[in-house]
């Protein structure tokens, strides 16, 4: 059984409090994010809204068959897609690629990518993103 340490609407300011966070993704909706198209679905689970993570964005996504994100790029941002399960055409700077379970691929700010689900079963992929928005992180501030 996973627990929530502490309840999730006590996560937002985890990082002020210095609390670590554990939650069990059976928890967390499955979004469609601007830009992602039939039924490409992503579930955000350490990002600063949810836990106050200053430099992670991660999300799983499940990409039913035939679903894509649009081609796009990242001013500051860098990815790391982790395939769990499923088959896709992963497209880096207009170079197509297949993977599947167990390939990670690395994506540096300006580079265009696009990914869609060309298998026959869903897409699995883990995106971890940071900093967790496009633009550079402010300093840190000492306490």
């Amino acid at each position: 059984m996973t627990t929530i340490v502490p309840p999730v609407e006590a996560t937002k300011n985890a990082t002020a409090d210095k609390q670590a966070v554990t939650r069990n993704l059976a928890e967390l909706k499955w979004n469609q994010y601007p830009g992602h198209y039939e039924q490409a679905l992503s579930k955000a689970i350490v990002t600063p809204a949810l836990v106050g993570s200053r430099f992670f964005d991660h999300r799983i996504s499940s990409y039913e068959p035939g679903a894509w994100v649009e081609s796009h790029s990242h001013v500051v941002q860098e990815q790391i897609y982790h395939v769990l399960s499923g088959e896709g055409l992963l497209v880096v700077d207009g170079e197509q690629r297949l993977v599947s379970a167990n390939d990670v691929t690395y994506i540096p700010p300006g580079v265009v990518h696009e990914f869609h689900c060309t298998g026959n079963d869903n897409l699995v992929f883990l995106v971890i993103t940071s900093p967790p928005t496009d633009e550079e992180p402010a300093p840190r501030t000492r306490s």
